[in-house]
């Protein structure tokens, strides 16, 4: 196997999300804006082993559950439907802090195929976070309906992301979908999504922070993204800090770093 938690080390960060360390399953997170057909691909791949229960000190539902591919159980999270990952809401930030911090071996985007440009936004904010991730493009049977043609592999190429088509409510393409997770977990394709790049201006001050944020907290950037980071300090965006000092004991409020973002 591949890439597993024991070997990136979150396993106690995974626990403090509610999953269980012990199993070492390799963890796959489902992403997508609202009535993508999100549940329905999470019911589609775990079948009837799963349950929920709610986000550690929220209200918003959790679901997780498993399913087996090649002898390998896989532990996959329902994370809430959401149009961005920048923290303005609860179900926001939970989708953000789980792939920043459990990071989920893969992390799936689930958009739907008949509205492709307000769907990528999501998939552009998760590259950010994490490569090791797959476009789900579901609803195919409705975009064929409409008569929406789709260029798979030059869209795959644009993006420099694994697109596997699906139509989840029957059950089309989560086995080939299965086997891109597989591949990826086991490091048997090379990914390097598309990054976004800023303003000239935006990406200076970037620079800029970067080597202040590797300095001040040299083992932070063996667990996250300091790009990722530096963008979000740009932002002003504090909810980061209350999760970085649960998670890392890393307080950010006081240091000079984020005066930089002025």
């Amino acid at each position: 196997m591949g890439l597993t938690a024991q070997s990136s080390g979150v396993n106690l960060l995974r626990e403090s999300f509610n999953i269980d360390g012990d199993k070492n399953n390799p963890v796959v997170a489902l992403a997508g804006n609202p009535n993508t057909g999100k549940s329905t691909v999470f019911n589609g791949l775990t079948g009837l082993k799963q349950h929920t229960g709610n986000w550690p000190g929220k209200t918003v539902t959790q679901a997780k559950g498993y399913y087996t591919y090649l002898s390998q159980e896989y532990t996959v999270v329902d994370l809430p439907g959401t149009y961005s990952l920048l923290a303005s809401s609860i179900e926001e930030q939970i989708a953000r802090d789980f792939i920043c911090f459990a990071q989920p071996e893969v992390t799936v985007v689930i958009a739907d195929a008949t509205n492709l440009e307000r769907n990528l936004n999501l998939l552009l904010q998760v590259t950010e976070l994490s490569e090791r991730v797959v476009l789900c493009l579901n609803l195919m049977d409705e975009a064929e309906r409409k008569n929406i043609k789709i260029d798979l592999n030059g869209l795959a190429t644009d993006l420099q992301v694994p697109i596997v088509p699906t139509i989840a409510r029957d059950e089309k393409g989560l086995s080939d979908l299965k086997k891109v997770i597989d591949k990826i977990v086991n490091q048997e394709v090379q990914l390097d999504p598309i990054k976004i790049k800023y303003s000239s201006k935006i990406e200076e001050k970037v620079e800029k922070i970067v080597p202040e944020l590797n300095k001040q907290f040299p083992n932070l950037r063996k667990n996250i993204n300091i790009r990722w980071l530096a963008l979000r300090l740009l932002e002003g965006d504090r909810t980061i800090f209350e999760t970085l000092e649960e998670c890392y004991d890393v307080n950010l409020k006081n240091k000079k770093v984020v005066e930089r973002r002025q």
